[in-house]
């Protein structure tokens, strides 16, 4: 087998497969690490004088994943997926357990900065691996399974941490996130390498060429993902606010009710892309963000916000597994890396360019909460028309779909 393929003998039924529920177990510990403290970085912030920066605390974080995903996605090809995926979880278990000892508004930037790096490595791994053990019939529910995972650990999070931070304290709840991060990597060590023939590790794989920023194959998905997920980024910068506007004392409730929501059509989704097509589940998923972001732009209450999450988590539970499995359709095994380190590019640059944009537009003023997430609601809209000149354009060559 030629070096960078995968073993393609691990493709049985992924049902059957310890390796993969290992890897989903540790994933799910990973997003519970570094979202639980999410909700509460905001107040954060705010107390040691850095309220105009908001817009930065996802924005920084987004900025170093996206940066890193070349370099990750290269890795991830040549030394392994598993080194990657440790190295990844390494770092968030290190600045979680940082942020006590920084108490200025540049410390926090700083670490930010770093912590981001986390995702920047894990997830783009953890997707190569996943797509080495599934087979082709069977990945939108298999990414649907993964995403179950990734789901809990994200409603999980935002849910404890202002928990922890009430009954015990800011600083209980970093170490806690970094505790979170240790058992990610526990679960990994000593799990079976997919990746073939795996290179030793060299300074040469840091020297990035143009090829090693995308995979042209995944552009369609990654274009259409951007869009997509630009709405996440203005809802991980405003809901904190907002749910203290509305009078919601745990500012994780939203992320809670949107994650648990996702959770119940993930799997549905996965098995509807593999049987129907997977542009035609994230059209359906666009627009259901679309109608999501309205909702919030108009709710005035807890009630009608809590609704509004619902439908939120929807759409996202529809969306991602299915732009993962439509990924890896578009991808050569060989690259499978750089695939998803470009859809993860997208991701990043989405929600960074989300989170950024609404704290500018928000300005910390509750009269500008409806601009915002309208804006939102027109990204997801974009996301939705680009895909229908996508689908007819690849009715010419249904291999696309």
């Amino acid at each position: 087998m030629a070096m960078g393929t995968t073993k393609s003998e691990e493709q049985i039924d992924f049902r059957r497969n310890r390796q993969f529920w290992i890897m989903c177990f540790s994933t799910g510990l990973f997003f519970s690490s570094f979202n639980m403290i999410i909700p509460e970085l905001p107040s954060y912030l705010e107390s040691m004088g850095g309220a105009e920066y908001k817009g930065l605390i996802i924005s920084l974080f987004t900025l170093t994943a996206m940066l890193s995903r070349p370099i990750s996605g290269k890795l991830t090809d040549q030394i392994g997926r598993i080194p990657v995926m440790i190295f990844g979880a390494t770092v968030a278990l290190i600045t979680s357990a940082f942020y006590p000892f920084l108490h200025t508004v540049t410390g926090f930037l700083f670490l930010r900065l770093v912590h981001g790096m986390s995702t920047g490595f894990k997830p783009t791994a953890t997707s190569a691996y996943a797509a080495d053990l599934v087979t082709p019939k069977q990945r939108g529910m298999a990414m649907g399974v993964l995403g179950v995972f990734t789901s809990s650990g994200m409603a999980l999070g935002p849910t404890i941490g202002p928990v922890i931070s009430e009954l015990y304290g800011l600083d209980i709840m970093f170490y806690s996130s970094s505790a979170l991060a240790f058992l990610s990597i526990a679960l990994l060590v000593g799990m079976k390498e997919t990746l073939e023939n795996p290179k030793r590790m060299s300074a040469g794989m840091f020297r990035l060429k143009v090829k090693d920023f995308f995979e042209p194959n995944v552009l369609p998905a990654a274009w259409s993902f951007l869009l997509s997920v630009f709405p996440f980024g203005v809802i991980l910068t405003i809901i904190p606010d907002y749910s203290d506007y509305l009078g919601i004392s745990n500012r994780g409730t939203f992320f809670s009710i949107f994650v648990g929501s996702s959770i119940l059509v993930r799997l549905l989704s996965g098995r509807a892309s593999d049987r129907f097509g997977r542009i035609p589940v994230i059209i359906l998923s666009t627009l259901t963000l679309a109608v999501a972001m309205v909702m919030i732009a108009y709710a005035d209450s807890k009630n009608l916000l809590y609704a509004a999450a619902v439908v939120f988590g929807l759409s996202s539970g529809m969306s991602s597994p299915t732009f993962f499995a439509w990924t890896i359709d578009l991808s050569r095994p060989e690259f499978r890396g750089r695939a998803m380190s470009t859809l993860f590019i997208s991701l990043e640059l989405g929600i960074g360019i989300g989170a950024l944009s609404s704290g500018w537009i928000y300005a910390n003023d509750p009269g500008n909460f409806k601009i915002t997430f309208l804006i939102a609601a027109l990204s997801a809209l974009g996301s939705t028309a680009f895909l229908i000149i996508h689908q007819l354009k690849a009715k010419k060559n249904p291999d696309q779909n």
